[in-house]
């Protein structure tokens, strides 16, 4: 195992990330490592090229990331994952392909505790080109929150049959008020936890908007939609607001609302650096229903959802931020807390119930 731990280079920083680097590919394994080292805030300590050879290794070099290629032999991605989240819980960022597998288990990934994802580089041009993307979310997940592995309450998927015969859902009348949910780095955890805990007789829409490139949103709904009671599924041109439903951004676009209330999906800049953004689908919303929503601004880095966040405050709607205690990344809910925008600060846990009564209470007012 010698070979696989790299002396160390000269760097500019005094406390540079430590970076391990998980990978079946040799090429791939020098190819990041090369480009990862001119960065003076990074160095990559170590390579294994499987997971069994990384969780041997972890405890020798204390990487302080870890990037995990998805698909290896001998010990899979997602099962080095799990080991890595029971015995030495810390940031992994997935290296995955843009398969419709590969997407898949990269969500489940995230859902199993990974901080963020890199859709994998074919060549070396296209490493160079996405380093700085890379390196940047190699120093973000630094600084996340990882905890070790908990039980986490399962959700039995519904069967074809059932979600058929189950998920119903009918026009929104705008009686109760539309919910939307923002999220970035460590929402599909979060979301995994929030969704399945909403109730099938919710009398509100809920919308999500969730940072993520195209490619992945879809997985993401069908995951949610098999392990809840509301009917989840990537939003398309034309999408209506319904009650029993939960519309997810694809990723790539931003998604606004036309005067039929329909959604309409475009490419238009990025907004805070992202697309889809909270504040472009906030702020859309609020031009057509007003005050009459609630705003959950969950885990992620940055103030995207602030700006949207503030003007419904201000309008008497209700805005719900995620605690500092259960966030991957308190940014986000941060920013929104600092404006002064948030009705309540809730860990994660309290979040659907609170959605729920905030329906409640908006409704019966």
């Amino acid at each position: 195992m010698a070979d696989k731990v790299l002396p160390q280079a000269n760097i500019k920083s005094p406390n540079p990330v430590r970076v391990m680097v998980v990978d079946d590919s040799a090429f791939m394994r020098f190819a990041i490592t090369q480009q990862l080292n001119e960065d003076p805030e990074l160095q990559v300590v170590g390579t294994a090229c499987n997971g069994n050879e990384a969780l041997q290794l972890i405890p020798q070099l204390q990487p302080d990331v870890i990037t995990l290629d998805v698909e290896m032999p001998h010990l899979d991605g997602l099962s080095t994952l799990r080991e890595i989240m029971r015995k030495y819980p810390r940031p992994v960022i997935m290296f995955s392909s843009l398969t419709k597998e590969g997407a898949g288990e990269t969500i489940q990934a995230l859902i199993l505790g990974a901080v963020d994802f890199i859709a994998k580089p074919d060549n070396r041009l296209d490493i160079r080109a996405e380093m700085n993307d890379i390196a940047a979310k190699i120093k973000a997940a630094a600084k996340a929150k990882v905890k070790t592995a908990v039980a986490r309450r399962r959700y039995p998927a519904a069967s074809p049959e059932q979600e058929k015969s189950e998920k119903k859902v009918r026009p929104y009348r705008k009686t109760t008020p539309v919910i939307l949910i923002g999220s970035s780095t460590g929402g599909p955890g979060a979301l995994n936890e929030i969704i399945p805990a909403l109730p099938a007789g919710l009398t509100s829409p809920v919308l999500i908007v969730q940072h993520m490139p195209s490619g992945f949103t879809r997985s993401l709904a069908e995951r949610l939609n098999h392990i809840s009671p509301l009917k989840v599924k990537e939003a398309e041109p034309g999408d209506e607001l319904m009650v029993g439903q939960v519309l997810l951004a694809p990723g790539g676009f931003h998604m606004v609302f036309d005067e039929n209330e329909r959604v309409v999906l475009n490419q238009k800049p990025t907004v805070h650096g992202v697309r889809p953004s909270v504040d472009v689908t906030l702020n859309s919303l609020h031009q057509r229903l007003g005050k009459n929503m609630i705003a959950v601004i969950l885990t992620g880095m940055g103030s995207d959802g602030t700006l949207g966040a503030s003007i419904l405050h201000t309008a008497g709607g209700h805005v719900i931020a995620e605690h500092e205690s259960t966030c991957v990344v308190w940014g986000m809910p941060r920013s929104v807390v600092e404006a002064g925008a948030a009705s309540e600060v809730l860990p994660r846990p309290e979040i659907a119930k609170a959605i729920e009564a905030a329906v409640r209470q908006m409704t019966n007012n």
